[in-house]
């Protein structure tokens, strides 16, 4: 009954304990077990949903969300990254902001997208190939073929992987079969993987699967990442990250 009450705006305690005749202190008790499971958001004073399904959206608003957890993601990523590794950068807006804070490393990055690749190339310090072919508005990724065939010719040390969705339960899920074609290879081009996603993709799923969590080596998060998906990606054998 509380998860059929919530919507995208805060729903408060007090609202949950008239619906429900439950007790504020079984309420409180109730949303901190639901979020723990991924299944609502704690704010102050209440709760909202989250969205369970991952889908296709803008450049420029997923860019926006959750800025300030993409930096935390992409410091803590490139503090695994050594020097002189050969490293894939996949495409989206956490990727971009890996790329940033890769600037000046000294590393062999193969970036399938441009904007991960300008702040790269811009120092002169690490050595930058891209797929070639289209380039996609607005996100500046290229397309899937040009990627998949860069791939295939490219052998990394580490893969930083993005994904729309990341249910323990369904696995690694994106909203497009193209880019699951291109995670799929990314999966396979490398002895290393690390996953960078913030917290809420641990909650959802998508349409088109590339990979399952026992295909993570790294996975890189953020603080509310729900307890029961970090232990499962925990047994099933990644490492886990937290960017504070």
């Amino acid at each position: 009954m509380i998860i059929r009450a919530l919507g995208p705006f805060p729903t408060s305690v007090e609202s949950l304990v008239e619906l429900t005749g439950a007790s504020p202190a079984t309420i409180r008790r109730d949303l901190t077990d639901l979020e723990g499971h991924g299944q609502l958001r704690k704010v102050h004073g209440g709760a909202v949903a989250v969205a369970l399904r991952g889908a296709p959206m803008p450049y420029s608003l997923r860019a926006a969300e959750n800025a300030g957890g993409k930096a935390s993601i992409a410091h803590a990523v490139a503090d695994l990254v050594d020097d002189d590794m050969a490293v894939v950068i996949d495409n989206g807006s956490t990727m971009a902001a890996v790329a940033e804070a890769l600037r000046g490393q000294p590393v062999t990055a193969l970036c399938l997208s441009l904007r991960a690749a300008l702040p790269l190339a811009a120092t002169g310090t690490a050595t930058v190939a891209t797929p070639g072919g289209t380039v996609m508005a607005e996100s500046l990724r290229y397309e899937a073929a040009s990627c998949l065939q860069a791939l295939d010719g490219f052998r990394a040390d580490i893969a930083v992987v993005g994904a729309c969705s990341a249910a323990p339960g369904t696995g690694l899920t994106v909203t497009t079969h193209q880019d699951a074609q291109v995670k799929r290879a990314i999966l396979h081009s490398t002895n290393r993987t690390i996953l960078a996603v913030t917290g809420d993709k641990l909650s959802r799923t998508s349409s088109f699967r590339f990979g399952q969590i026992d295909d993570i080596d790294d996975l890189v998060t953020t603080p509310d990442a729900p307890d029961a998906a970090l232990e499962a990606f925990r047994v099933a054998g990644a490492t886990i990250h937290i960017a504070a």
